[in-house]
């Protein structure tokens, strides 16, 4: 069952549950966002919003609550599919937890390209998320960016599989991550990001992966000259609604936000890509050897124990690593 036709059949439950037939009552929505209010995403959330208004004739407004101040994701995501927040902008790894059809997009080199992720997203592989998504409460809207996490670190470029082996490396706290630098012969160092760069300038840490913004934002490749564009993650986030604010709606407010929801995701990808172009300019000015990745297929097999073993621990999710993997 495709989303659209998961959206028309809660269309037709809203439409008895609320009696639409005459107009729905007007909507105040609720948004849950944790970025500053100048970052991509909250200037796409807020044209979302303003697009929504405008079309529906101020049937449905709203305020996008910024800086992560109506509660952690953890929370927030909850608070969504209880229907206490009526819509937000997520990452796919902390949705894990509810949706355990997100936790594939965490899977390294799972993507080839930042193109190759919205091809699938926008496509079947998005549908197949969302469906899983759906049945948890949650309205997938559109997929927003949030980049390409790569390798940095102090000592050597990073070609192959094998200028890993030996470097202590920084990641977030996770399975998956963890071994992934293992698969690799290197030593997986968890460790809280705010502690990165002090350990990055001591040697504690030979490095660390991150997008080029939060690679220049947070000053790492003053410490960490050696940038390799691997792009092992590439973990796209959701514009999401409660699936029982969705319901509310009537059939044309649905559309309506539907389609706001990816005009916005466009704006913010287009932001996105400016964002990143700026930050890499940055750190190549400051010094940084930036080297990108020919051939990424010694990478993808060295990862065949990540894969193995979350396919032995998600069984269910074998068909829809399958489906990645073998897209053309």
């Amino acid at each position: 069952m495709t989303i659209l036709t998961r959206i028309t059949r809660t269309t037709a439950a809203a439409a008895l549950a609320f009696g639409f037939a005459s107009g729905a009552s007007a909507l105040e929505l609720r948004g849950w966002n944790i970025h500053v209010e100048d970052y991509p995403v909250s200037i796409a959330m807020e044209s979302f919003l303003a697009e929504v208004a405008e079309k529906t004739g101020g049937e449905i407004t709203g305020k996008v609550y910024h800086n992560g101040v109506l509660g952690s994701q953890p929370d927030a995501i909850e608070q969504m599919r209880l229907g206490v927040m009526d819509f937000g902008e997520f990452s796919l790894g902390p949705m894990g937890q509810a949706v355990p059809e997100t936790n594939v997009v965490s899977l390294p080199f799972i993507f080839s390209s930042i193109p190759d992720m919205y091809r699938l997203m926008d496509g079947e592989v998005g549908d197949a998320i969302g469906e899983g998504m759906i049945d948890k409460g949650i309205m997938p809207l559109a997929w927003y960016a949030a980049g390409a996490r790569s390798f940095y670190n102090s000592v050597r470029p990073i070609n192959t599989p094998a200028d890993v082996e030996g470097l202590k490396v920084r990641v977030m706290s996770n399975d998956l991550f963890v071994k992934m630098i293992e698969s690799m012969d290197g030593n997986a160092t968890p460790m809280a990001f705010a502690e990165v760069y002090q350990s990055l300038k001591t040697g504690v840490v030979d490095g660390a992966e991150n997008n080029p913004p939060s690679y220049e934002s947070t000053s790492h490749f003053e410490v960490a000259k050696y940038y390799s564009l691997t792009e092992h993650l590439i973990i796209p986030e959701c514009l999401c609604m409660s699936l029982k604010t969705w319901e509310k709606m009537t059939p044309e407010q649905q559309e309506i936000v539907k389609a706001a929801g990816r005009a916005s995701a466009e704006y913010q990808r287009e932001l996105w890509a400016d964002r990143e172009a700026a930050s890499m300019e940055i750190v190549q000015a400051g010094g940084t050897v930036v080297n990108s990745i020919a051939d990424k297929a010694p990478f993808q097999a060295a990862m065949t124990p990540v894969y193995d073993k979350f396919l032995a621990d998600n069984p269910a999710l074998t068909d829809l690593v399958n489906l990645i993997r073998n897209a053309e």
